[in-house]
């Protein structure tokens, strides 16, 4: 059975739609990263399905919306194709509505009052996917996934296994992860966060930049356009926050996500690593990407142009592998060119790189060894 990812919404920020994110991660601008002013408020734009009562203004809502817009045909076709309780909704996040929930919970310690019930309920990891649902109609199943980093690339799983079993014809798939000052302190006290731009793979790599963004999908069966081919999972539980320096669980996920596509190694033009600019990270992943593709196939890390977004960094990884694959482009790696010496030897994509991609691998390494590798094609 072949599955379609037949649209993609998406916010980053690189951009707000599809052109812009081509154009900026074509090019490899890291500019808007940290510009502040490239994310749109989904609301200025209202999102054409039943409305959904909001019980406070929040930043996940905003993008989630924002990523809705861009789809709103397809919806549409999905509700004249099947029945509302055949398409589900499947979300990838790890921190919902934290940020908003932080200031209010600080408030009501400071004027002694009680906590709004509404608060706590836009706390829990299934409000994304809830939220969807709410907006466009449809009541098949509807959940959130949350295995932090990997969060939004383990949902394809998920979404497959639906339709796979004919609980769904379709699903809303993809992942959403806001600005969260809870996180910011969190990967400081790791002392995980770069003070200065992020850089994967170089000598002088000091940690991750934050992000936020959205990105959804529209998966059904079918074999015309950019399909899945193959999705593999691992669980190591090396350490609560290291990853294995073996690489055992990233080349686990790799390997099964081959055999899942039934493609060897050589079929693979281009790796979307995880990529996150930390030096145990980088040097794990690079190691597993040698020992099961060897030095030559062509590697990024797109986090330098999107920052690490968390529990949606699994499909915004997705969601520019997709552009790329569409739009027949190559993303750069972006760093300072200073391979790291700890590193196995990888190819790293630059800017002027030509090469036809037919089929890519995203990568996805979480806290706990929770990994996920996924591989789309033409």
């Amino acid at each position: 059975m072949e599955y379609v990812l037949k649209n993609l919404g998406f916010v980053c920020a690189l951009g707000a739609n599809h052109e812009d994110i081509v154009k900026n991660a074509r090019n490899g601008n890291t500019g808007a990263m940290f510009s502040g002013d490239v994310m749109v408020d989904g609301e200025k734009v209202p999102f054409g399905c039943a409305p959904v009562e909001k019980v406070y203004d929040s930043r996940m809502y905003d993008l989630i919306d924002c990523a809705l817009n861009q789809i709103v045909v397809d919806i549409e076709l999905l509700k004249q194709n099947y029945a509302l309780n055949r398409v589900g909704v499947i979300i990838g996040s790890s921190n919902t509505g934290v940020s908003e929930a932080q200031k209010l919970i600080e408030k009501s310690f400071q004027t002694e009052t009680v906590i709004d019930k509404n608060v706590i309920e836009n706390l829990e990891l299934g409000t994304p996917a809830r939220y969807i649902s709410g907006k466009t109609g449809f009541s098949g199943p509807v959940f959130t996934v949350s295995t932090a980093c990997s969060s939004s690339l383990k949902v394809f799983q998920s979404a497959r296994e639906l339709i796979e079993n004919d609980i769904c014809d379709a699903v809303i798939v993809g992942g959403v992860d806001a600005r969260c000052d809870f996180a910011l302190n969190g990967f400081n006290a790791l002392g995980a966060l770069s003070k200065t731009h992020t850089n994967p793979m170089s000598e002088n790599r000091n940690g991750i930049n934050l992000g936020e963004g959205a990105a959804l999908f529209v998966m059904e069966k079918g074999c015309c356009g950019i399909k899945l081919l193959g999705i593999g999972e691992s669980s190591d539980a090396y350490h609560l926050t290291s990853p294995d320096p073996t690489g055992a669980g990233a080349i686990d996920s790799m390997t099964k996500a081959l055999i899942d596509a039934n493609l060897g190694p050589q079929d693979i033009d281009f790796i979307n690593m995880h990529g996150t600019g930390t030096a145990a990270n980088d040097a794990m992943e690079s190691l597993a990407i040698n020992k099961v593709f060897g030095d030559n196939i062509l590697c990024a890390s797109t986090k330098p142009l999107t920052g690490h977004t968390l529990g949606a960094a699994g499909a915004i990884s997705m969601g520019l592998s997709w552009l790329m694959l569409k739009y027949s482009f190559i993303i750069p790696h972006v760093y300072d060119g200073k391979f790291a010496s700890d590193c196995a030897k990888i190819r790293l994509a630059q800017i002027g790189d030509n090469k036809e991609i037919n089929r890519v691998l995203c990568n996805a390494f979480a806290f706990g060894g929770s990994n996920a590798s996924l591989i789309m094609g033409k």
